[in-house]
């Protein structure tokens, strides 16, 4: 912001009132500069001054922006805002007005050697007291939540609702730190700057002004909502969209979703820790699926086809060939995890054969014959073999 800004009443200078609507203002505005336009008055230097004047009211007023920048930078000055308390006219010092005289180089506020008025105000009624200068867009920050999904979500992927809170300016005074009707000053400890130093064995640290806390402003009524901070507690809901496959303890970034950027400034991302539940009858290889079934000793010595759960709902048959042994491992394809690359992996259905631990007199004399008839095969003998030779 210009310092020019607030020693001159632009208002005054178009002949309008402060509420004035924007279509009355443009009315004044041609009136006004059809009268004094150099094409109008040639050689008349009074004339071109006052239509430059008129002009550079216009461009002001005429921007709901600008407009309210200008507004909030007359109002705080009037007020008595920063020291001195008396409005444009004590520049240089800002001497008088009861705030007594601080030592507070214009050129820190107005100058554009490293953030001027307008960056003042923007830490003042943007970013709700700050500290800071700069108007800089500023990145939102970056939020971490946590989520557990249940097994059948993570195959495939699921949008989710997550309700977020995030630090942002207080909603009541609108980050000013100051009660309602009331603005903050200049904090006459670091004359604005929030920081102060220290003298430690002839080096001189920067650090917090212990007056403002860092904020460069003093509240002499705080907001009874924040106590003065500025700064409150904003909360909402965004939708997550946790990809397919997601495994449990994985850490997904959703970038945007974070808390909301400043003065333009990009969003920050959001960081969800996920959870998977155990299933009671599946779990997981990489993308494969992996599931135990168990099978009768007919079913692996005869050969059967058996039906076998699939994880999105459903069975499949799975073809069991005579002479299975325990543990052995069949694949089905396609019916696993959904992959980075679109393709789904694969069920893995291991057997197990069921020792059954009732049996009827019927079954035991059936089973006892069959050992009889099979007695002669030892399914260890190649063991006790190589057990023996590698003793001697």
């Amino acid at each position: 912001m210009n310092k020019d800004w607030l020693e001159k009443d632009f208002y005054a200078i178009l002949g309008v009132s402060k509420d004035v609507s924007e279509a009355e203002l443009k009315k004044k505005y041609r009136t006004l500069a059809r009268e004094n336009h150099p094409d109008k008055n040639p050689g008349d230097a009074k004339a071109e001054a006052r239509f430059k004047e008129v002009s550079e009211a216009y461009d002001v007023l005429s921007d709901p922006a600008k407009r309210k920048e200008y507004d909030e930078a007359r109002a705080l000055f009037a007020g008595g805002g920063f020291p001195g308390g008396g409005g444009a006219g004590g520049f240089g010092g800002f001497p008088g007005g009861g705030g007594g005289q601080y030592n507070v180089n214009v050129e820190d506020l107005f100058g554009d050697g490293g953030g001027g008025f307008g960056d003042f105000l923007g830490g003042l009624f943007n970013r709700g007291g700050g500290g800071g200068r700069s108007r800089q867009p500023r990145r939102g920050q970056d939020l971490e939540s946590e989520l557990t999904l249940s097994f059948d979500d993570s195959l495939d992927g699921v949008t989710v609702p997550l309700r977020l809170s995030s630090d942002a300016p207080c909603s009541v005074c609108k980050g000013t730190g100051a009660k309602a009707g009331t603005v903050p000053r200049m904090c006459p400890t670091c004359d604005g700057t929030g920081q102060t130093s220290r003298n430690a064995g002839g080096f001189a640290f920067a650090e917090p002004c212990p007056s403002c806390r860092g904020r460069g402003l003093f509240v002499d009524d705080p907001c009874s909502s924040c106590r003065g901070s500025g700064r409150g507690t904003s909360t909402r809901t965004v939708q997550a969209r946790i990809p397919a496959g997601v495994k449990d303890g994985s850490k997904i970034r959703l970038k945007g979703k974070g808390g909301p950027g400043e003065r333009g400034g990009p969003a920050g991302d959001l960081f969800v820790t996920v959870h998977v539940s155990d299933h009671p009858v599946f779990g997981r290889k990489n993308n494969n699926v992996t599931v135990t079934v168990p099978v009768t000793f007919s079913e692996a010595a005869l050969g059967s086809q058996i039906a076998v759960p699939t994880p999105r709902g459903g069975s499949v048959t799975v073809k069991i060939p005579a002479g299975t042994s325990n543990g052995r491992t069949f694949r089905v394809r396609g019916k696993g995890i959904r992959g980075k690359d679109g393709k789904n992996g694969d069920l893995l259905v291991t057997v197990e054969v069921a020792v059954p631990q009732n049996m009827s007199d019927e079954a035991r004399e059936a089973l006892q014959a069959y050992a009889d008839l099979t007695g002669a095969e030892d399914p260890r003998k190649d063991l006790t073999a190589m057990a023996g030779g590698s003793g001697g």
